[in-house]
């Protein structure tokens, strides 16, 4: 429905890119009007983390508290853990996001950097 690549901040590790990744995502999704929202990552214990809504102590706290309050703000919303061989889009546009010095947005239409993770994606399910 809705797709966004753009370059963040310097990070420690890649724990706070993801976090970051999916805090941008549901900014994206509340701008772009979407009410109902499943948020996809690859790693376990942050999706799990994330989906508790239990207070986190980490560094890094604030960003799943921002998660958090993002999400309370959509009709529906779920978190869901997928293996890293079917989550070849998300990485295609990670990729390609390296390349670019601002926010790239595709509404209604297919990315053209992830079209082949798409299919390659698509045997896996």
């Amino acid at each position: 429905m809705a797709s966004l690549v753009a370059k963040g901040p310097l990070v420690q590790n890649s724990e706070e890119v993801e976090l970051l990744a999916y805090r941008k995502a549901l900014e994206f999704a509340v701008d772009v009007g979407f009410i109902d929202v499943v948020l996809e990552g690859d790693s376990l214990n942050m999706m799990r983390a994330i989906s508790t809504g239990k207070a986190n102590r980490s560094r890094l706290g604030h960003i799943y508290k921002d998660i958090q309050c993002l999400a309370a703000g959509f009709r529906s919303y779920s978190v869901s853990f997928v293996k890293r061989s079917a989550n070849g889009v998300a990485r295609a546009l990670a990729h390609f996001a390296k390349n670019v010095d601002d926010e790239l947005v595709w509404l209604e239409e297919s990315p053209p950097p992830a079209l082949e993770a798409l299919y390659h994606d698509s045997y896996h399910v």
